[in-house]
């Protein structure tokens, strides 16, 4: 998987995890607040004070001082629903209960606040005893869930005579808690929208000045590149504008080029007919000159119209095989018949009994190009060599003509549209678009075509074509 699935996954689960953290921790505070609230209430005292706890308190000191410390004893001893405790100066419950120091320490410190009084109270028996009486809740689930224990005693620190600082406001901690949680998640979210947004803006920046014709690059030029598919696709944003920019200035060349050369044949038509009108006499020659010219520019938009088409790959005709040899010794035929008019010669050597796959008629243009290309530049009496080679996938025809060459720094455009050498632009006839045809028609059939300077002066172009599977 890709590394911006990876970074929406990492931060959606951040946000995830904050978010439950801090529902959790809401949970836990309600808990503890909880607890703490049940702790500090008086059932968790161990000693009732409630109004019940009054009342019985009030009935033991009557029975005492009515019916004496065994009336109270009977008292005590009878009830069910409440634990009466009754201590003397001794520690000794009336009972003989067990009664620990700290709830005894509590009963007297309940003693000592005034508002607990009713409920935790010294009585005088008959015959002048003090006893510490009390009401101590019972478990209501008692020993198995029945109802007879007594409730355990609260751990040190809690109850009425503990120390404590001002207590918290329990109530909105939960509250602040889930306040947290909530900015963490709203953080994540935030830092992960402008994560994003933030290339997808430059690259809405980029397609609106693209669409405005500023195809410049962008994305190359921003700081702190990151290495995601966001950036990736901004990289091929860059290169597919660069491409853009390139055929675009292509485009305006070629049309600069095109323009160019037919205002000359223009230029000699309007000369000749204009010669026509002036001296009628002469009218053959003026004619001559007007067919010469019309020709050239016929020819010109012929080869202009085979290179537009061979830039869309959906016009070229259907392929077929083809026999390599065959193909080569036609146009070397033809070659031949050509070259003899100038004064030159054409060879051939090697054998390839080969088949490729292609379009016959743009194959014989692209081969018949290069070979025509060479006789034009090849001197009087000058001789083009074409030699034909095969291996187990691809065959080669290599055509050599002892012309002035190619300045090196040229090479690389010379299969441009319009290219003019400096050597031979001036005294060799063409519109420099031969070579330009050639190469499209070799990367149609997904071949090669290179040149190079020969030892000795002139050019070498060899074309490689891969052979039928």
């Amino acid at each position: 998987m890709g590394r911006l699935f990876w970074k929406f996954f990492l931060s959606i689960l951040l946000a995830q995890l904050a978010a439950t953290i801090g529902v959790g921790t809401v949970f836990w505070l309600r808990d503890q607040a909880r607890t703490q609230a049940a702790v500090d209430s008086p059932r968790a005292t161990g000693i009732d004070t409630g109004p019940s706890a009054e009342f019985i308190i009030d009935t033991a000191a009557a029975t005492l001082k009515h019916g004496g410390s065994a009336a109270l004893r009977e008292l005590v001893s009878g009830t069910t629903r409440h634990s009466i405790f009754v201590i003397d100066a001794g520690g000794r419950e009336m009972l003989g209960r067990t009664v620990t120091p700290a709830l005894r320490a509590q009963a007297e410190r309940m003693l000592g606040q005034p508002a607990r009084h009713n409920v935790v109270r010294t009585l005088t028996a008959p015959d002048g005893e003090r006893l510490l009486v009390f009401v101590r809740w019972l478990d209501q689930r008692g020993p198995g869930g029945a109802g007879t224990g007594l409730r355990p005693m609260p751990p040190p620190g809690f109850g009425p005579g503990a120390r404590r600082g001002p207590p918290p406001n329990r109530e909105l901690l939960p509250y602040i808690t889930m306040a947290g949680a909530t900015l963490a998640s709203l953080l994540f979210a935030a830092l992960l929208a402008w994560y994003f947004s933030r290339p997808i803006r430059a690259l809405r920046g980029a397609f609106e000045a693209a669409a405005g014709g500023d195809l410049s690059p962008r994305f190359a030029q921003i700081k702190g590149v990151r290495g995601d598919e966001l950036n990736d696709l901004g990289r091929d944003f860059d290169r597919m504008s660069g491409q853009l920019r390139t055929l675009m200035d292509g485009q305006r060349r070629l049309l600069h080029d095109v323009s160019h050369e037919l205002r000359s044949p223009l230029a000699r038509l309007q000369a000749a007919i204009g010669l026509a009108h002036q001296q009628p006499d002469r009218i053959g020659t003026s004619l001559e000159r007007i067919e010469r010219e019309s020709v050239r520019m016929d020819k010109l938009v012929g080869e202009l119209l085979t290179l537009s088409r061979l830039e869309v790959s959906s016009a070229l005709p259907r392929f077929e095989d083809v026999s390599f040899m065959d193909l080569v010794d036609d146009i070397v035929a033809d070659a031949r018949f050509e070259a003899e008019q100038c004064g030159r010669r054409v060879t051939l050597s090697g054998q390839a009994i080969v088949t490729v796959r292609g379009a016959p008629d743009l194959l014989w243009s692209a081969i018949e190009n290069v070979i025509r290309n060479a006789i034009k530049h090849s001197g009087d009496g000058g001789t083009i060599e074409i030699g034909v080679g095969a291996d187990a996938d691809r065959v080669q025809v290599a055509v050599c003509d002892r012309g002035p060459g190619v300045a090196q720094a040229d090479l690389g455009s010379i299969f441009q549209p319009f290219f003019r050498s400096n050597a031979t632009s001036n005294n060799v006839d063409g519109h420099g678009l031969g070579l330009a045809i050639a190469l499209r028609v070799i990367d149609a059939h997904r071949g090669s075509i290179e040149a190079s300077n020969r030892e000795g002066g002139g050019l070498r172009v060899e074309i490689t074509l891969p052979l039928a599977g």
